[in-house]
């Protein structure tokens, strides 16, 4: 199977009211390019999980100035003012999730778990409608598992199957977004062919990718 496709191809994939997962933190490690083309097609009602918001003219923080995302999950916004007005004035809905119990949920959902137990949020707003849950004496919050229609990734080398292989910390949360999506699009910054890369060095394995887009400078 080729799964090389054009940049429209893949936004083609994303449809009004789907939920998105798009990896990054802060922009580093986002694919941008798929972003921009997101923005352009003007999808609508989107929901975005991811670390944060960006920042308003990079990213992630483009989708929620041009106003295509109803709702948020990510672990902060303060990088983005633009969210942060919206939320306040005209209704956006953010669920913010600590940095660990976010990658969590979602490495829940990746591997088929149940939820995760954790006591980070007890005793805060964090715990309000959650289950707790007694182990050992100790009170942990059971926090459910998070998975996305689609999940928009970025890697740095990526060959022709799907191995991905990420730049040091711009890997983030983008490995772990790729186990629970039901469609993975990778934007590579360089396409290699089979065997370039060694085995050893990949971290987000083909199974995993159902698309590939050329990325890299425009």
């Amino acid at each position: 199977m080729n799964k090389q496709i054009s940049i429209e191809e893949a936004i083609a994939k994303i449809e009004d009211g789907m939920s998105i997962m798009i990896g990054g933190f802060l922009g580093v490690g986002s694919p941008n390019q798929l972003i921009d083309a997101l923005v352009e097609k003007n999808v609508k009602d989107l929901t975005i999980i991811a670390n944060d918001t960006s920042f308003v003219d990079l990213g992630i923080g483009k989708l929620v100035a041009n106003k295509q995302v109803k709702k948020v999950i990510a672990t902060h916004i303060g990088t983005n003012k633009e969210t942060g007005r919206q939320m306040n004035e005209e209704g956006l809905d953010v669920e913010l999730v600590p940095q660990g119990t976010l990658v969590e949920r979602i490495r829940a959902a990746g591997f088929g778990l149940g939820g995760v137990l954790t006591p980070t949020g007890l005793h805060t707003i964090v715990e309000e409608g959650k289950q707790k849950i007694e182990v050992d004496g100790k009170e942990f919050l059971l926090e459910k598992p998070l998975k996305a229609d689609v999940a928009l990734l970025k890697g740095d080398l990526v060959d022709k199957k799907g191995n991905i292989v990420y730049d040091k910390t711009a890997r983030n949360f983008n490995p772990t977004m790729a186990t629970a999506a039901e469609t993975v699009i990778v934007e590579a910054e360089k396409i290699v062919e089979i065997g370039d890369i060694d085995p050893e060095n990949v971290i987000t394995p083909s199974l995993f990718v159902n698309y590939i887009v050329a990325g890299g400078e425009k």
